[in-house]
């Protein structure tokens, strides 16, 4: 039996960036790859959505973009703004709430 993977729920993708982006500054390439790991490759996060979701976010002033050369080659990399953090801690609580609500129902006796 292989492993199932999943869609992103709508919406749920800028929280995930955020969250992985908090952890240290990233390139988008392994934000995917972070993503897809922690999530025991459950979830897979497709470049024709993350970076349009990198670009939001940045214009939104939640992160902030550097270029770096890493591997002969350079990089943008993406680092958490004051802004985005505020962000990540209110959508990280949203999203408990919102977790915590189906939780419930799903735990409801038929």
């Amino acid at each position: 039996m292989g492993t199932q993977k999943s869609e992103l729920l709508q919406g749920t993708l800028d929280l995930l960036v955020l969250k992985i982006v908090a952890l240290s500054p990233i390139h988008g390439y392994a934000i995917a790859q972070r993503i897809n790991q922690i999530s025991r490759e459950v979830l897979q996060v497709q470049q024709g959505s993350l970076y349009p979701a990198l670009h939001r976010l940045e214009k939104r002033g939640l992160l902030k973009a550097e270029w770096r050369e890493t591997g002969g080659r350079d990089a943008k990399y993406y680092s958490l703004t004051r802004a985005g953090r505020r962000e990540l801690n209110a959508e990280q609580a949203n999203w408990n709430r919102l977790a915590g609500a189906v939780a419930l129902i799903l735990r409801t006796a038929e």
